[in-house]
């Protein structure tokens, strides 16, 4: 079912899956110790009704189906894995290590999205 999805509605629901992931991760300071994976799938939920037009657009047998449901829930596992396995890039680890100086800090990040977090996160911490 997901598959016959437009390209366009599978790039959406891909980008919204990323995008609430991190922005739930953010929202608990990327901390192992705090995730729950109900709570993300509530976030991603409430992110996708209120900023999500991919819904409209897909029927709603397809989106009560069980089977477009184990479809998404496999995507979302590619969509996470993905983050979580991107490293940072070579400019994202200088920046942070300059920052970090600065700072006298020593934040750990494991991937380009925690980096991208850790980054932020020293920058206003800066201002």
């Amino acid at each position: 079912m997901y598959k016959q999805l437009s390209s366009g509605v599978k790039i959406s629901i891909t980008r919204s899956i990323s995008t609430s992931f991190e922005a739930y991760l953010a929202s608990i300071g990327w901390d192992e110790e705090k995730f729950s994976m109900e709570d993300f799938m509530a976030s991603w939920q409430n992110y996708f009704k209120e900023n999500a037009a991919w819904i409209d657009k897909i029927p709603a047998d397809i989106l009560l189906s069980t089977e477009f449901h184990e479809e998404i829930a496999k995507k979302m596992d590619e969509v996470i894995a993905k983050i979580l396995n991107e490293e940072p890039t070579e400019k994202q680890k200088k920046d942070i290590a300059q920052l970090q100086k600065k700072l006298g800090t020593n934040f750990k990040f494991d991937c380009k999205a925690e980096a991208a977090y850790v980054e932020q996160l020293l920058k206003d911490k800066l201002k």
